[in-house]
């Protein structure tokens, strides 16, 4: 990813602006071809894939001509800028669509621990424009090498130093001692019935909570205290809801464990994608997932509102912890919010049931490792037709399993649940209107700078 645009830019420079534009935008187009039987798999048409990346062609090569363009009147600092101000953007104003930033080119950098330690300071927008502004940087130093060396070695210097900081940044970072309290979670997840449907209402959901009843408290004997499984078991009606908290609120009782599972809620009040949350000796709680998938949840079910996180319950992680502990479903994870709002929350630990498609386990598992590093929780995870993941606030794979390992999946893991500061937490999506603001800047650049030709 750090090279891939550099064959594009090189081409820019040397062939008249619509062959740079049409190799530019081909060359997205084709990048992208390794989603298309996921779109398949997704049931999205054909016109669903073209229309959504190419639109990101589109951007992209509207980035390489307007880096050329300022190239061809000698403004090197803005062209150098060009590309990354307007890609950063653009995603930073995707994320508001209902596929949140699912599609930025930061989740291509989740094994490359030092670098996304840059989340905590900008969110996933600065690691794309990093991206997009090495092989920008390392393109016009070499344009310029032959004609104007002085001029190239600032460039590169600049580009290199920018990188380096990062990194050196990350590592710092990633060296800082871990002194704060550990809790051992437990997740269990069934791919049993092929992973693929949601248990209908009565007996087969009954079932079906009554066996992940059984293996939470197996995981509880071996010193687990905090019980995750994923979104969407089954159906849970009115008249159903007795008989699911009676399962799990007396283990939490006895025990002192957490539990927490997802269902499909149907009441009264509507039908939700829900968490039910069972703390020793306390009342049920329950949070709505915020975000729903479209299609599939937003013509069937009604979106949360609400935020909910509650305080570790004493002795559940040492005397010393104090942080609070948040639940997120699946996709909201893919979204900076509602996880930005947990963190100034001072949340430590999230709890996240979920279900993901095979196919995607590992990418789209994956991505909710962003939210912990930009607001400074650890993660638990478990999702059907996917992985069970314990992550730390700096990313790490604490441990990992997938969901069809057996005909109940189960892992224990230790995990901090000290919540760590970050800029992001503070300062939230200042990168994304940093990096439009940047980008006009640039246009203004292009329309009132000088017009000399020939570099």
């Amino acid at each position: 990813m750090w090279l891939a645009p550099m064959p594009v830019l090189w081409f820019a420079l040397r062939r008249p602006a619509w062959q740079a534009g049409l190799v530019a935008g081909g060359a997205w187009l084709m990048g992208s071809l390794n989603l298309w039987n996921y779109f398949h798999l997704l049931g999205i048409p054909p016109l669903g894939w073209l229309a959504s990346f190419g639109a990101e062609a589109v951007v992209f090569a509207g980035g390489v001509l307007l880096m050329r363009a300022l190239v061809m009147r000698h403004a090197i600092g803005s062209a150098w800028l060009a590309l990354p101000s307007l890609w950063a953007g653009f995603e930073f104003l995707a994320s508001l669509t209902p596929n949140g930033t699912a599609g930025d080119l930061a989740y291509s950098q989740l094994n490359f621990l030092q670098f996304l330690q840059t989340a905590s300071l900008t969110g996933p927008w600065g690691m794309s424009f990093v991206l997009m502004l090495l092989p920008t940087g390392l393109v016009l130093s070499y344009h310029l090498l032959s004609r104007e060396r002085r001029l190239a070695l600032k460039v590169l210097t600049a580009t290199v130093g920018i990188v380096g900081a990062l990194l050196v940044f990350g590592t710092v970072r990633m060296a800082l001692p871990q002194s704060g309290p550990h809790v051992r979670v437990g997740l269990i997840a069934s791919d049993a019935n092929g992973g693929a449907a949601v248990e209908p209402p009565g007996s087969p959901t009954d079932t079906l909570l009554s066996d992940y009843a059984v293996y939470a408290r197996q995981l509880i004997t071996k010193g687990a205290q905090v019980i995750v499984m994923p979104e969407h078991v089954g159906v849970v009606r009115d008249n159903d809801v007795a008989y699911v908290d009676g399962l799990f609120q007396p283990i939490a009782d006895q025990t002192h464990a957490v539990l927490v599972i997802g269902v499909a809620r149907i009441s009264t009040a509507g039908k939700h994608n829900q968490a039910r949350v069972y703390l020793p000796n306390s009342p049920v709680l329950t949070y709505n997932k915020e975000h729903l998938l479209p299609g599939f949840e937003t013509t069937q079910l009604s979106a949360g509102t609400k935020r909910l996180y509650f305080d570790a319950p004493k002795g559940t992680a040492g005397p010393e912890a104090a942080s609070k502990w948040g639940v997120e479903i699946c996709k909201d994870m893919d979204f900076t919010e509602p996880s930005w709002r947990y963190g100034n929350a001072g949340v430590g630990l999230m709890l996240v049931p979920a279900w993901d498609f095979s196919v995607d386990g590992l990418w789209h598992g994956h991505l909710a490792v962003m939210r912990a590093v930009e607001n400074g929780f650890s993660l638990v995870r478990a999702a059907r037709e996917g992985l069970l993941t314990a992550a730390d606030e700096y990313g790490r794979i604490l441990a990992e399993k997938t969901s069809n390992a057996g005909h109940f999946a189960t892992l224990i893991a230790d995990v901090p649940v000290e919540h760590q500061q970050t800029l992001f937490q503070i300062l939230g999506d200042w990168f994304g209107w940093f990096s439009l603001g940047l980008l006009a800047f640039v246009l203004g650049r292009l329309w009132l700078g000088p017009r000399t030709k020939g570099v």
